[in-house]
């Protein structure tokens, strides 16, 4: 089986972690790009402007 490629990561507001709305990205898995935490300018809908997002990890999931 092949290792992957890239992670799903989540990217949250900064000035608001706890914001009901979030991005999904993929970011590579290994190499010097994976090691760096990602943020990046977009649009928050619940305070209707754009803000900076910051990478979180994912919530943990049930099975």
């Amino acid at each position: 089986m092949a290792k992957k490629t890239h992670v799903k990561v989540r990217l949250v507001p900064e000035a608001k972690p706890d914001s009901p709305f979030f991005y999904y990205v993929k970011k590579p898995a290994g190499g010097e790009k994976a090691k760096v935490k990602l943020s990046a300018k977009k649009y928050n809908p619940s305070t209707k402007k754009h803000e900076m997002f910051v990478e979180k990890k994912l919530p943990p999931h049930s099975k």
